[in-house]
């Protein structure tokens, strides 16, 4: 498991002025027994758009769901770690547990065979951005190997993401609430 993510928030003191509020680790971190190893550490929440610039100061701390509230975005680093030593064990029950330990059981449906037992589909827009190792993007019929530096928009399709590499595996994701 990580130390931890870094998270610096900025806002304004009594006089106006730009400063930092909070310097510390993500406020926000889960594991799920369901997902061997799997880290996620939310980092910011928004709960509609436009985003309020003031206030309130941190939405994160509440319990932690896949998808962001109504009209909001979620900022997160998911480490995924090697998945050889645990995949073979996962079935399609195993994994809508996870999706469920984080209120989104709608999105793996438990009754289905996909090519990864944890594809899954959200209505949302997602930025992913792999910070550290690689990752393969499964989607229905095919995937992509996506490499430190790359990017996947994200647009409310079946996918999956698999560590097939002996390394873990960092990756950002801004999700946000689609229709």
């Amino acid at each position: 498991m990580s130390e931890g993510i870094r998270r610096i928030v900025t806002g304004r003191d009594a006089d106006g002025k730009a400063v930092v509020i909070a310097d510390t680790k993500a406020p926000n971190v889960k594991q799920s027994p369901n997902r061997p190893g799997v880290v996620i550490n939310n980092l910011w929440l928004t709960d509609g758009a436009p985003a309020k610039i003031n206030g309130p100061e941190d939405a994160t701390e509440a319990p932690m769901g896949l998808e962001p509230p109504a009209n909001g975005t979620v900022f997160r680093i998911v480490e995924f770690p090697p998945e050889a030593a645990y995949i073979d064990t996962i079935d399609s029950d195993t994994a809508h547990a996870a999706f469920a330990d984080m209120g989104a059981g709608h999105a793996k449906d438990a009754s289905s065979t996909t090519p990864h037992p944890f594809m899954h589909a959200t209505e949302t827009v997602d930025y992913a951005i792999v910070l550290e190792g690689e990752t393969y993007l499964g989607l229905d019929d095919s995937e992509v190997l996506m490499k430190a530096g790359e990017v996947c928009i994200q647009r409310g399709t079946n996918h999956a993401w698999s560590n097939r590499s002996d390394a873990p595996c960092k990756i950002v994701f801004v999700l946000i609430n689609g229709a």
